[in-house]
């Protein structure tokens, strides 16, 4: 695994801007090598102020000693912090901006998975459609509350779940034969999905440090996914 892709470092925090498929913490199983394991391994002390699901890209912060780590975990479970999401989902909405306010609580069979529920804790989330396209959207999710899956499940909630969701939508990898008219291969190629992870990407993040200062950091959309809207730009 390569170094992670640094953002910003201080004494008291790093951010970082997370690839796909990486795990934020190490699972139950401890099967796979998470961002907190690499840290680690550069660091003396490293300790999680907040999470990112594996297949979601972009800005993560973790403490670099316990008086921040405190702060920080305060901070974001406060819901001091302003956090941006980018998101691709399927379909238009009718609505081209709006907010979802339904609780969430885990799937009482489903391990690992959340359900929209009265009981549920609140969660918030406002959104605001940025392009359309024929079958697409690129969605700025603002989220008010930080639930487990927060985005999925309202994007679900609103009838369009998070492109190559394989808990909340279709999973179905993105393929440019999908939208692209008279698409052809040559020969005997195979034909390879542009995406084929989930469409969501952690774009943007502020917040205040317990000096009192504001940080306002923004990561890049990943090559695959800025790949898709290219396509789409041109053909969906």
């Amino acid at each position: 695994m390569k170094a992670p892709d640094i953002i910003f470092e201080n004494s008291d925090f790093i951010v970082i801007n997370k690839p796909a498929g990486l795990v934020s913490i190490p699972d139950r199983a401890g099967s796979a090598e998470s961002l907190k394991d690499i840290l680690q391994k550069k660091y003396e002390q490293i300790f999680t102020v907040h999470r990112l699901d594996r297949e979601t890209s972009g800005l993560i912060v973790f403490a670099k000693n316990e008086k921040a780590h405190q702060f920080l975990s305060q901070a974001f479970e406060s819901r001091a912090p302003e956090k941006i999401y980018l998101g691709i989902v399927q379909g238009r909405l009718i609505n081209k901006e709006g907010s979802v306010d339904i609780p969430l609580m885990e799937h009482p069979a489903k391990k690992g998975m959340m359900i929209a529920n009265k009981k549920g804790k609140a969660a918030l989330t406002h959104y605001i459609v940025l392009e359309e396209f024929r079958n697409y959207s690129l969605i700025q999710f603002d989220i008010q509350t930080g639930r487990t899956h927060q985005i999925r499940v309202h994007a679900q909630q609103l009838g369009h779940p998070i492109v190559c969701d394989i808990l909340y939508g279709n999973g179905k990898p993105v393929f440019v034969s999908s939208f692209k008219n008279n698409f052809k291969l040559s020969g005997f190629e195979e034909e390879r999905p542009i995406l084929q992870r989930l469409g969501l990407h952690s774009f943007q993040l502020k917040f205040k440090d317990a000096g009192g200062t504001e940080h306002q950091f923004e990561a890049p959309l990943p090559k695959d996914m800025k790949a898709l809207l290219q396509q789409l730009r041109k053909h969906g």
